[in-house]
């Protein structure tokens, strides 16, 4: 229908201004308007958007598994989010499985810069090779890896929160130098477990023990019948009975002292040892307790044991807002540096203020220096140039401390009042 002179009808034409004067309007006002090219993105608050990022770790392999870690995160972001979130800003945590192989560690990596992640926090992979190029490449950083990799020590985007294996083996070398004259290192045949041997060296010759026997073992073997017996064998011939077995086989460490405890009985006594994240509270306690085959073995940790008050309020975390999920233990060394590293980032978006959380606003807050305090889980820690490591390999490492335990009475508990620092015997590594 047309009007006067084939015009369109008054009303039409009123109809059509109001309505674009109505998207304008909205679109001005912060809502979205459809247009023929599409949506067009909302006008928002930065103070209103989510912060995430990604916590990845191998869940379901046959080898190291993790699952702790990205359970521990998904509750941190619910339990902060409950609290009004980091700085006023929800916190949406992704998660992914690294599957144990460099393939799915890259790719990992690859999809947390496709979701625009602003730090990869509290994760685990060995193969830092393949997650740490698209980070360096994207600007993101990663804060609190588990330290099983070693960019995760020389990455200028590498954020540690721990010394990682490097500073539980030399410590644990150093811890065995006091009691052992003989040591029997029992360690993956990977490239990780490579490193190993020269760090417990290291730590040994401090007190000029001689190097440590290397026996190799296949990370996701379901026996160890040969490798305990030639420990023993070895371990057992010391004229002076002060012979070590340290088995440093991540979770398939339970698995070699069940073949060990089976022959022990057979040989001379020896000591064990092992290092925090082989073995935890949790392991003894389904091992046996006091009757467990670590009864009286050494133990290097990160972290003071999970009876120390300091990890209280991870505790009410974890059950208030993961209570029931067996993924989650508070003793495992991996659920406790998750909960390391979102205490960085939640200081880290607080010391950002009322500025935009990205990836570089994030890595600029924490290269300046911030002072980044744990509630005593460990020093205080800063990655500013003038708090770099002295050991010279290691130079992200800002926190080389450790501690030196026990299983008595079926109970990890401190064999000192503080912890030790490492810094020196890393740096003498070769």
């Amino acid at each position: 229908m047309t009007g006067t002179g084939g015009k369109p009808p008054l009303t039409s034409t009123v109809k059509r201004t109001f309505t674009l004067f109505r998207k304008v309007t909205t679109l001005v006002a912060g809502t979205t308007l459809v247009a023929g090219c599409g949506l067009i993105p909302s006008v928002t608050d930065p103070g209103d958007q989510p912060i995430t990022v990604m916590t990845w770790a191998p869940v379901k392999t046959g080898a190291t598994n993790q699952p702790g870690m990205a359970a521990v995160a998904q509750a941190y972001a619910r339990w902060i989010n409950a609290r009004g979130g980091l700085g006023g800003h929800q916190l949406k945590v992704l998660t992914c499985n690294d599957h144990n192989d460099n393939v799915g560690a890259a790719k990992c990596a690859r999809r947390a810069v496709e979701q625009n992640a602003v730090a990869v926090v509290g994760s685990y992979s060995q193969y830092g090779r393949s997650f740490m190029s698209p980070l360096e490449s994207a600007g993101i950083p990663y804060i609190g890896g588990y330290g099983v990799s070693e960019p995760e020590f020389t990455s200028p985007l590498s954020y540690p929160v721990n010394g990682g294996q490097a500073a539980l083996l030399a410590g644990n070398g150093q811890q065995l130098a006091e009691e052992c004259s003989r040591t029997v290192l029992v360690r993956p045949d990977t490239a990780a477990g490579d490193e190993l041997v020269s760090l417990m060296n290291t730590g040994l010759a401090l007190r000029h023990r001689p190097a440590a026997t290397d026996l190799r073992a296949a990370e996701d073997a379901t026996d160890y019948n040969d490798q305990a017996v030639e420990a023993l064998t070895t371990a057992s011939a010391v004229p002076d009975g002060k012979g070590c077995v340290v088995a440093a086989l991540g979770e398939r460490t339970n698995t070699f002292f069940d073949s060990f405890r089976r022959l022990r009985d057979a040989y001379p006594k020896v000591r064990t040892a092992s290092v925090l994240g082989s073995i935890d509270q949790s392991v003894i306690n389904r091992s046996g307790g006091a009757r467990s085959a670590y009864e009286g073995a050494y133990v290097t940790g990160w972290y003071p044991a999970t009876s120390d008050r300091r990890w209280d309020q991870m505790k009410k975390a974890i059950s208030e807002k993961a209570f029931g999920d067996n993924r989650i233990d508070p003793a495992d060394a991996g659920v406790q540096t998750t909960w390391i590293a979102y205490t960085v980032l939640r200081q880290v978006v607080e010391a950002i203020g009322d500025g935009e959380v990205t990836s570089d606003t994030v890595r600029r807050t924490l290269d300046k220096g911030l002072k980044v305090t744990t509630g005593g889980l460990t020093p205080p820690l800063r990655w500013d140039y003038d708090h770099m490591s002295a050991a010279g390999g290691y130079p992200r490492l800002v926190n080389a401390r450790v501690t030196f335990q026990e299983v008595h009475d079926g109970r990890l508990v401190a064999t000192r009042s503080s912890s030790v620092d490492v810094t020196k015997t890393l740096a003498d590594a070769p």
